[in-house]
């Protein structure tokens, strides 16, 4: 196909015709005929501005006149008239779908404005059931108009429908406005951190939880719509710590630890994990049975990995690797999760969160020893990802210097009292007798995993571990 050319150069192209006398020949008005069809064609190829078809008019035109006693000419004129009704055709097909295009956009923001004027007017009034069922249509068609359009979402707010509808959370007693207002502040939500932070501003969160004390008993559809909100709006990094404060955290614990539906659960937990990620909310997790519970349910693999990502965030603080340290078998429970060989990003995140602990706590590193950290660490240098081995290794590298900070300080004028070389000696044989306790330990768990690590790595049968490799992996 012939290449495009910008609109100023198409006369050049139009008017290289063939002269006069060149036509008058039979072979002259076929020529004069293709060349005129290939011009139309390729008109309608490159498209037609005003100033193209005008062009190709006058061209027309001359053909017309130069080609009108030759039968062959008649053929194409009745071509190039074709092909220009075709290239209008195009034209008018572009305006029309516009329109089409216009006409349903202004369509679909009436009734955006309709139902905006609904929820306000709604809202406005003191009605009876009637008036709330009408509001609760409102809802409704809020709901089903921001369900997959990002642009009515934007629409939406900008005409003022997230007030009314976060005051009907608590404002009627009709359980489907309540669910269908909740879904549709959900919607709103989707994909826009500004309708997030305005739902968050217009009171929705202190809404929502005066909605769950007040239902006796809990209602499972409404808890299912409050915690999908609570994992919307938690995923907006300024909204963190407004809803890490207001006492969510409490219930989305709950809504884990009793009865509710699985997606109650799973939601729940994908929310916890994103208020974890604010440092600050640590501590109202800490007050809750939180920790414990998620270390207990280690071992649900559906689960595990978001449980061990919010364990990560919580040993991120101080505080949070104190809690986790005191938890019952917290040690053992993260260790025997070291040995899921099916679940390689668990096993990562796992290892971090004893990475961490054992830099930071010399007690927490006895702790993972008595556990039996080390064969696992072993076998991960051997048979773990990439990831699994760099942190093993650096673990094991605490673990060597599990007395470190218990030095004496050499004194300050060179000189040694009596009293200080007898304290020096004492240490010594303290630091000692740790030293080779731990040593022996080691030693002790390697002769009796060293065959199930080789056996698990699928060495050579006849791989043995030699002396001086035995007393690298050693303290």
């Amino acid at each position: 196909m012939a290449k495009c050319h910008r609109n100023n150069a198409d006369p050049l192209i139009l008017h290289r015709i063939p002269s006069a006398s060149s036509s008058s020949s039979t072979s002259g008005n076929s020529s004069s005929g293709s060349a005129f069809r290939r011009m139309i064609i390729h008109a309608i190829s490159c498209g037609g501005s005003s100033r193209y078809r005008r062009g190709l008019q006058e061209d027309k035109t001359y053909f017309t006149k130069t080609i009108s006693d030759s039968k062959p000419a008649t053929i194409g004129r009745d071509d190039s008239a074709s092909k220009s009704e075709k290239l209008s055709d195009l034209l008018n097909l572009a305006v029309i779908e516009t329109g089409v295009e216009t006409k349903k956009k202004g369509k679909t923001l009436e009734i955006m404005k309709r139902v905006v004027r609904d929820l306000q007017t709604e809202a406005a009034e003191d009605g009876g059931d009637e008036k709330k069922l009408a509001a609760a249509a409102a809802a409704s068609e809020v709901r089903l108009l921001a369900k997959d359009d990002t642009e009515a979402r934007v629409t939406l707010a900008m005409l003022g429908a997230i007030p009314p509808l976060v005051s009907m959370i608590d404002d009627s007693s009709i359980e489907d406005s309540q669910i269908s207002s909740l879904y549709a502040l959900l919607n709103l939500g989707i994909g826009n951190d500004a309708n997030k932070a305005a739902i968050v501003e217009a009171g929705a969160i202190h809404k929502m939880l005066k909605l769950i004390e007040s239902l006796k008993p809990p209602n499972q559809a409404i808890t299912e719509a409050i915690v999908a909100n609570f994992l919307g709006l938690s995923a907006l990094d300024s909204n963190k710590p407004i809803i890490g404060s207001s006492g969510a955290i409490i219930f989305l614990v709950k809504t884990l630890e009793e009865n509710s539906s699985s997606q109650a659960k799973e939601d729940a937990l994908r929310a916890l994990y994103n208020l974890s990620i604010h440092h600050q909310n640590v501590s109202f997790i800490l007050e809750t049975n939180l920790i414990p519970f998620l270390l207990q349910t280690l071992g649900d693999m559906e689960v595990s990995e978001r449980i061990l990502s919010i364990l990560t965030n919580v040993v991120s603080v101080p505080e949070g690797r104190k809690a986790v340290g005191a938890a019952a078998e917290a040690f053992h429970i993260l260790v025997d999760v070291l040995n899921w060989n099916d679940a390689q990003k668990c096993q990562e995140k796992a290892i971090y969160i004893l990475m961490l602990m054992a830099h930071k706590g010399y007690g927490d590193r006895k702790a993972m020893i008595e556990a039996g950290i080390e064969s696992s660490l072993l076998e991960l240098t051997l048979v773990g990802s990439a990831l699994a081995q760099k942190r093993a290794s650096r673990i094991l590298e605490c673990l060597r210097v599990v007395d470190k900070g218990k030095q004496v300080s050499a004194p300050i004028y060179g000189t040694f009292s009596s009293s200080s070389l007898g304290r020096e000696r004492d240490n010594e044989v303290r630091m000692s007798d740790e030293r080779k306790a731990v040593k022996q330990l080691v030693e002790q768990s390697l002769q009796s995993n060293m065959k199930r690590i080789v056996k698990r790595a699928n060495l050579p049968q006849d791989f043995i571990t030699s002396q001086h490799f035995t007393k690298s992996l050693t303290f």
